[in-house]
């Protein structure tokens, strides 16, 4: 087994004992028959339940890395502290609900290689969540457009450089994070590359990711996304970062 793997799969998890065994059985399923030398990095962001000792009892046999937050502290802080943990170059996610089959990885991978791409998203091609997703979905699109004039197409998880996610330049420990880093690497040029992938339904529990008013304060992130790039745009200008 070589010293360095060829990708880091971060698995966040909180509170998702009913759904993280089969997850992990089938991700370790897939990667050994497909990337045998790629390792997950799992993140347990403060879970409750038993999914931290479930997780440890079935990745004890293959290469992986376990974290584990005190607290629970959102999809963001979980993905950067994978993203720290991690020790491949390439870096992808999936949530531990088991919506995302791992054939998904394979789909990033190809079009990173094929596209020469530094990031590849990922749309799904249909997910039976209801009105309220949808109109989720389509306000935050539109919000992205009007207020930092870019057209960002992202659903599910991405594969990325890890020398381009720069958790300490990315403040968002909520959901968020899955919209900035994407929009900050449409505006700064970097090839963006987007695929579809297919989005199950969950195997178990209940979305920890719904309601509408998420798109309030993924608006109010936003608004504060053009002012931070604001204030370091101004800051740069005058010499004074």
């Amino acid at each position: 087994m070589s010293e360095t793997p060829s990708l880091s799969v971060v698995v966040f998890a909180y509170n998702e004992a009913e759904n993280v065994g089969s997850v992990l059985d089938e991700l370790n399923a897939w990667l050994e028959k497909n990337r045998g030398d790629a390792e997950i990095v799992f993140v347990d962001d403060g879970s409750s339940d038993d999914t931290g000792a479930i997780a440890k009892r079935i990745l004890e046999q293959r290469r992986c890395q376990f974290v584990r937050h005190e607290r629970n502290r959102g999809i963001g802080a979980a993905l950067k502290t994978g993203v720290n943990t991690a020790k491949s170059q390439w870096v992808t996610f999936m949530p531990a609900d088991g919506q995302i089959e791992p054939e998904a990885i394979a789909t990033l991978c190809q079009a990173a290689e094929a596209e020469s791409a530094d990031v590849v998203l990922s749309v799904y091609d249909h997910r039976a969540d209801g009105l309220d997703r949808k109109i989720l979905s389509w306000g935050v699109r539109t919000l992205i457009l009007l207020i930092h004039g870019v057209a960002l197409r992202s659903d599910g998880p991405y594969l990325f450089k890890r020398s381009i996610f720069i958790p300490e330049e990315l403040p968002p420990d909520s959901f968020f994070l899955n919209f900035e880093f994407p929009i900050r690497a449409l505006l700064a040029g970097l090839k963006v590359s987007t695929v579809t992938i297919r989005c199950r339904p969950r195997r178990g529990g209940i979305s920890k990711s719904t309601g509408f008013r998420r798109i309030t304060a993924v608006a109010r992130d936003l608004v504060d996304l053009r002012a931070r790039r604001l204030r370091s745009f101004i800051a740069r200008t005058l010499g004074v970062e």
